[in-house]
């Protein structure tokens, strides 16, 4: 079954599943004429767009890897994935295009959404709709499907893409069924759905939702954007039955007046589907006094795919808790020294999720090499299984920081604020917020009394994304160091998380 798709916007547009299987073949035939090999890497550098739909169907026709990039890099940032992933065709919109001509290499095909005319474009662009309704559909001998190639940010600064191995043909049949049973477990997608989804499409799981929305459901929702009251409105228009949602937004739907939520029809919803950041125990607990027994949250990662899923009667027993490995996933807690960990024991969570094929870093062997243990995998997260099995997320063994369910490295953050003149040295750390989960704090140990926020906040805006910017930026005469001299970060860190039920 294909799923039609709507694109919720001002005035939706609506293709039926047909239309959506031919432009995905065309596409596919489209890229094999472009010399897309099978295992070849597409970049897209998107907004929520029908073409991504388009891009996530023909990938797994085409046998090739989709590398979704954030449209909110700056340029250094998306020539760094694109140089990595060593992509063979570029899928961009037309306002984000400008910023990169110059720097996009001779060899890199470029198809261009929105395109105005095939006039208005670099040399050796294509418009895409002009150019994709010129495409026969794909003809060629079958090619192992392939997904999306996540990056995921490093300790060294620099993201790392997440490469998934093929399924051999004839273990393909079992790799899916045990897929569909993860996502039925985490996402609530199962044949003839409704689903919904606004996260952005560039984030590992709402495209894996997007995916299986489309291959096994009745109606599949894209949103250019979240909003709020639209995504009560898309509910009771389309009897959405599942959708997924991050904590930021769950917020930010409490926020709206009673008397707005209660003006739409949410009886359809039997499914919220919840990841990419802890969600916070009394959050959670709004939602589900609200809507009833319907919000699940999963554990999860672009690296282990979905390990845990809480349902909503364990989120009122357990309210800390992460919930209960799902479809045979592997969890096992790990103490310094190597042991496993008792019950209720702190340690290092390694994990791995059987239905997903197992992966390696792009360019980065070493890398993934050093995250394995006996098989299973780690992000550094640090946890413990309680007596019932159920995972328990206390702290992070590594820097990362997820703000309103996005990934950030603190290492990043450093490297480009040391590059500035005046900074000695500087700490980059997670601080609690009522609406993002977390948010950045810079605290600076500056040789330049000159050195201010503002002047801190110009120097980064040219080299990060918008949302990598600290919120707090405070300078110390000294930084903690440990004993050897290293910057005490977990020091300045602890201080914010002390009184806290999560400390992530």
């Amino acid at each position: 079954m294909t799923a039609d798709l709507h694109f919720a916007c001002d005035t939706p547009l609506t293709r039926a599943g047909a239309a959506i299987d031919l432009r995905a073949r065309q596409l596919a035939g489209g890229l094999a004429a472009l010399g897309v090999d099978d295992g070849d890497v597409v970049a897209v550098l998107l907004r929520n767009h029908p073409a991504y739909v388009d891009v996530i169907r023909a990938c797994r026709i085409a046998g090739c890897f989709y590398c979704p990039i954030n449209w909110h890099f700056k340029p250094d940032e998306v020539l760094h994935l694109l140089r990595d992933s060593q992509a063979r065709v570029l899928v961009v919109q037309a306002d984000l295009l400008p910023a990169l001509v110059g720097l996009i290499s001779a060899g890199l095909q470029v198809l261009v959404v929105d395109a105005d005319g095939a006039d208005r474009l670099p040399a050796g662009a294509h418009p895409y709709d002009a150019w994709l309704a010129t495409q026969p559909p794909y003809a060629g001998p079958p090619r192992q499907p392939r997904g999306h190639m996540a990056y995921t940010s490093g300790t060294t600064g620099r993201p790392k893409g997440v490469k998934r191995h093929a399924v051999p043909a004839d273990q393909l049949e079992a790799q899916t069924a045990a897929l569909r049973e993860v996502v039925a477990a985490a996402f609530g997608i199962v044949p003839g759905v409704r689903a919904l989804v606004s996260a952005p499409l560039y984030h590992s799981a709402p495209s894996l939702f997007m995916q299986q929305a489309l291959d096994q459901g009745a109606l599949a929702v894209l949103a250019p954007r979240f909003d709020a009251e639209q995504t009560l409105a898309l509910i009771e228009q389309h009897r959405i039955e599942t959708v997924y949602l991050v904590p930021i937004m769950f917020v930010r739907l409490l926020r709206l007046p009673a008397e707005v939520r209660r003006r739409y029809d949410l009886r359809s919803l039997r499914f919220v589907a919840c990841t990419g950041a802890p969600c916070a125990p009394e959050v959670k607990r709004a939602m589900l006094d609200w809507l009833g027994p319907v919000v699940y949250e999963t554990y999860a990662s672009s690296e282990t795919g979905m390990l845990t899923v809480q349902d909503p009667a364990s989120a009122r027993r357990k309210p800390a808790s992460a919930g209960k490995p799902i479809a045979g996933a592997r969890i096992r807690i790990v103490a310094e020294d190597g042991h496993a960990c008792a019950p209720g024991e702190q340690g290092v969570i390694y994990g791995r999720q059987p239905a997903f094929a197992d992966f390696s870093y792009q360019n980065q062997p070493h890398a993934r090499a050093a995250i394995e243990r006996d098989g299973l995998v780690t992000l550094g997260d640090v946890g413990y299984l309680d007596e019932d099995g159920y995972l328990f997320i206390c702290d992070r063994a590594c820097d990362m920081v997820i703000s309103g369910g996005v990934n950030i490295y603190p290492a990043e953050i450093e490297h480009a604020l040391m590059s500035l003149p005046g900074v000695a040295d500087c700490a980059v750390f997670g601080i609690p917020d009522e609406e993002y989960g977390e948010s950045l704090a810079a605290v600076i140990e500056a040789r330049d009394e000159g050195l201010d926020a503002e002047r801190v906040r110009r120097h980064l805006e040219p080299l990060i994304a918008g949302y990598k910017l600290p919120r707090r930026i405070d300078f110390v005469a000294r930084l903690p160091r440990d004993d050897n001299g290293k910057v005490a970060k977990r020091r300045l860190r602890d201080a914010w998380w002390a009184q806290r039920e999560r400390r992530v």
